[in-house]
C-alpha cells in the first residue's frame, strides 16, 4: 500500500510527519529522511494496531472518493 506523507519543518528544529488517511498517524525526525523512516514505521505499526483491532484498513483510493 502507499500512502501520502506530509513532511513540516517544526518550530523547534527538525521535522514532523503525518498520513492524512491514517488519523493519528504522525512521526518526526531530525532530517527529512529520518522523518520518512520513522514515520513508515509509524504506518506500520498504525495498520498493525488497526488489524488486531479488527478495523478497516483505509486506502487512499476510499478517501479520494469519500471526498468527492
Amino acid at each position: 500500500m502507499e500512502y501520502t506523507i506530509l513532511i513540516y519543518k517544526a518550530e523547534e528544529g527538525g521535522f514532523w510527519a503525518e498520513v492524512p488517511v491514517l488519523p493519528g498517524c504522525y512521526s518526526q525526525g531530525e532530517t527529512v529522511e529520518e522523518t520518512m523512516e520513522n514515520v513508515k514505521e509509524a504506518i506500520e505499526a498504525h495498520l498493525l494496531a488497526l488489524k488486531e483491532e479488527k478495523e478497516e484498513v483505509p486506502t487512499e483510493e476510499e478517501s479520494l472518493l469519500l471526498e468527492e
